[in-house]
């Protein structure tokens, strides 16, 4: 093929919407053609502070005079702050930083079988994971992963992965067994609908846990950092998990994943039994760090809690009538509008108007706007999405 005739040089691993955006600040972004959108989808609940946040670009553009890479095998000071900002405003002890959510989770279920058969010497090695979740694209991630569509054409999977339903706690014990080690949950399952997890389940399930004496792995790639109104969400449940996993919204946009467990786990973690070289790097822990900092010097975790329960109770009056629209459900800035039909459609027109949104699942919009977000760029914003279903709607009362 001619280099004329060539679209890309990627793997078309992607379906990606026909914009090239070129520019961010804010909850502002601009593509090549000089439109200006109004991002309520913060990269899949990654810019949580904005776009370009001036503290964070502060941070890492000292960091890029100063030193970029520092192997992990000497003492990094970012690295500590960082981690020491996790730990004291969590319920865990120790963190592990590496690039991605995928490797977080990876590092979590590798922890969870070497606690199993290192430290208490069993054999156990299974994790109960949950349908419609989704923890990564890795080999062992992906099987973790409860969606047959993510796992096509990778056979064969690694064993070691059984899957429940979600909000049934009687499934999760039909599944225990003498090779169970772990349960790996999330508390909103963004990819497979945006689903909140119960209440009485997320309890009774951490109680499971305890009596069993099995690991509870909680997921926060997507609803950490702030993202539904608690720093992280299953602080909404009174429960303390013994791992949980970040990404996204921890670095601003930067490359960054952790794992937090709990001071038992340390000694499975000891020099070798886990690595990553490009984790915890300086840049990334700048950006972390600054990222942090500024979620709590700022406030902005209760300010999302509050602009969640203001777009929650906007969405719900306008969206009332729409006979298109079931139900508004997730957490703080973390909410899924389900629809009676697929939404791509739908999205593509909301693009159109100027303003960017994505599904989680076929039917449903996910609005996951920026903690930091102006009223007026908020309100302008659902208006544009509540108008196009208002539309859409019509349109299909015209029809019939």
């Amino acid at each position: 093929m001619g280099q004329e005739e060539k679209q890309s040089y990627l793997f078309p691993l992607f379906s990606k919407f026909p914009i090239k955006l070129v520019k961010g600040q804010g909850s502002r972004l601009w593509d090549d053609t000089g439109k200006e959108y109004i991002d309520l989808m913060c990269g899949l609940a990654v810019t949580n502070l904005g776009h370009v946040h001036p503290k964070v670009k502060d941070k890492l553009v000292a960091q890029l005079d100063e030193l970029w890479h520092g192997c992990n095998l000497f003492y990094l000071p970012h690295q500590e702050r960082l981690a020491q900002l996790l730990v004291d405003n969590s319920c865990m002890d120790a963190a592990f930083f590496c690039s991605t959510g995928a490797e977080a989770n990876e590092a979590a279920i590798k922890l969870a079988r070497r606690y199993a058969q290192k430290i208490k010497g069993t054999d156990r090695y299974e994790i109960i994971t949950f349908r419609q979740s989704f923890h990564g694209r890795t080999l062992a991630t992906l099987t973790a992963t409860g969606q047959s569509k993510v796992q096509e054409g990778f056979l064969p999977l690694p064993e070691g992965f059984v899957y429940a339903d979600y909000n049934d706690l009687e499934s999760v014990r039909a599944l225990l067994s003498d090779r169970t080690c772990a349960v790996m949950v999330e508390m909103i399952q963004g990819e497979g609908g945006v689903i909140p997890a119960d209440l009485t389940f997320v309890r009774e399930l951490a109680q499971l846990c305890e009596e069993q004496d099995i690991l509870l792995l909680v997921d926060e790639i997507q609803t950490g950092m702030g993202r539904t109104g608690k720093l992280f969400a299953y602080e909404h449940y009174g429960i303390e998990p013994d791992i949980i996993t970040l990404a996204k919204g921890l670095g601003s946009g930067f490359p960054i994943g952790a794992m937090l467990g709990k001071a038992k786990l340390i000694p499975a973690y000891t020099a070798g039994a886990h690595g990553s070289t490009f984790g915890g790097v300086p840049t990334a822990m700048a950006a972390g760090v600054a990222t942090v900092e500024t979620m709590l010097e700022e406030n902005l975790v209760e300010r999302a809690a509050e602009l969640g329960e203001y777009v929650l109770a906007q969405l719900t009056e306008k969206l009332a009538s729409n006979p298109l629209v079931t139900t508004i459900r997730g957490k703080g800035l973390l909410l899924g509008i389900v629809c009676t039909e697929p939404v791509a459609d739908i999205i593509n027109t909301i693009h159109a108007k100027g303003v960017l949104v994505v599904p989680a699942g076929p039917n449903v919009i996910r609005i996951v706007p920026a903690m930091t977000i102006s009223q007026e760029d908020l309100d302008h914003g659902l208006d544009v999405v509540c108008q196009v279903l208002a539309e859409k709607a019509a349109s299909a009362i015209s029809t019939i």
